[in-house]
Formats: C-alpha cells, structure tokens, sequence
C-alpha cells in the first residue's frame, strides 16, 4: 500500500500549496481521498487522474471537494471519448444535501452516500467509517489490505472513536490545524497537533503523519507540540511517499 500526499493544507492553502487531497495505491488500483483545490494538478504528475478506480470525499467541505468540480470536465470528456468505459465511482456523506446534490455531473461521476458505521471495498481496500465531531458529517476512515492499515482521520476534534479507531494503525494520517494556543481561545471543529499525538499514543500506532496543516501556522511549532506525546511525529509535505506495511 502507497500513499502519496497530494495537498496537506486546511481550510486554505499557503502560496504555491494545495489543500486535502490523498493518493492510495496498491497493485492496479488507485484510489483518491479528499480532492480539495490544486489536488488535480498534482494527481496528474502522479497518474493518469481518468485511471482513478474510485473517490472517497471524507466530507463536503470545500477544501476537501473543490476539484471534484473541475475534474468532472474531464472525466466526462474522457467517457465521451471512450478513454473511460464507465463513470468514476465517487462515495461521499450526504450531508449537507445541497452540497451532495451538487456532486454529480453528467457522466462524469456514480455517487454513492456514505455514513458512520458503513464498510466499503475497493479492489484490496477496505474501508470503514467512523464519524467525527465537526461542523457537517465528516467521516474519519480505516483502511486494510493484506500489506497494512491506514487511518484517516478526516477534520474532527477529539474524540475517544477516534482512538478506537486508529488502534494499531500501520499508519496514521491525521489533521492537526492547530496549536496549543488555539484550544485556548476555544476554537471548534479541529484537533490540535499535541492531541493527534495523544490518540497516537493511546491508539498504539506504528507512525503518525500530522496532516491538514494551517497555511499561517509554524509547523516548527506543531511538530514540536505533538513529540512531547509522540516523539516520532511527523509532519505531512505536497508529495510525501510513504509505503505502509504491517511491522
């Protein structure tokens, strides 16, 4: 299993970076996870984006959706032609409604809601949801095949799922948009650096990536925050390799 950070920055990207945007592969099959804005781009460096197997969108804010809505220009050009023989099969929660139904396009897309407690396959993966605390439905994942486990933790603050979840992870990707500072002035919807690190700890996880960084933030700081509860943390850059395996 390979995972290729496309985009890392949350809710706006930094000069020249680019919001959520994952690439899992394994084998044949490969799947994105979040398509925010300047993810395409950097998708095609990697593969053939009309190749994609599937699209899972961890929830339907815009940093996390906004090239879903450039992409359909292509892949339905691509169908037309014949380069793709069926629409892409795109899986996202259905909350809130006006922004789902706004997901397909034509030929360009399947859509298909997703929730809290579903199991998904796609070619070797297996998907599990678990829904996290934030402003809309938005769902932190686990996904398996025979080579490892990669956790996802979408946007959410914490929450004691969230370490269930993640229990032994191979790899665990998960945003931490704030600082210490930030918990202080009571802000919502996101976990701090310091407490992705602390469900790592709980969750006895093999390697934590910190993702979802805010464009503003030192991340010198981040990082810093997150090794007094996981000292191997790391930080997540525009087009990180990792190959997860089972240890």
């Amino acid at each position: 299993m390979k995972l290729t950070v496309l985009g890392c920055y949350g809710p706006y990207p930094p000069a020249g970076g680019c919001c959520s945007g994952y690439l899992l592969q394994e084998k044949d099959c490969s799947i994105l996870i979040d398509c925010g804005n300047g993810v395409l781009s950097r998708l095609q460096a990697c593969i053939d984006y009309r190749k994609l197997h599937a699209v899972i969108l961890s929830h339907l804010h815009a940093d996390h959706i906004s090239d879903i809505m450039i992409m359909r220009y292509g892949l339905e050009m691509a169908y037309n032609r014949g380069i793709r023989q069926e629409p892409l099969a795109l899986y996202a929660p259905a909350d809130p409604d006006s922004e789902y139904e706004r997901l397909p396009y034509k030929n360009a897309y399947t859509v298909t809601g997703i929730d809290c407690g579903d199991t998904l396959q796609v070619g070797p993966f297996t998907m599990q949801f678990r829904k996290g605390v934030h402003a809309i439905t938005s769902l932190a994942m686990r996904v398996q095949s025979l080579s490892g486990t990669l956790v996802y933790s979408a946007d959410t603050e914490y929450n004691k799922g969230l370490v269930e979840l993640a229990a032994n992870a191979d790899l665990f990707l998960c945003e931490a948009n704030y600082q210490a500072k930030d918990l202080g002035n009571n802000l919502p919807n996101h976990l701090s650096a310091a407490q992705a690190a602390e469900v790592a700890s709980a969750a006895g996880v093999k390697r934590l990536i910190l993702t979802h960084h805010h464009p503003e933030s030192d991340l010198q700081v981040s990082l810093a925050e997150a090794g007094k509860y996981f000292p191997q943390a790391e930080l997540a850059r525009e087009g990180l390799s990792i190959d997860i395996q089972q240890s």
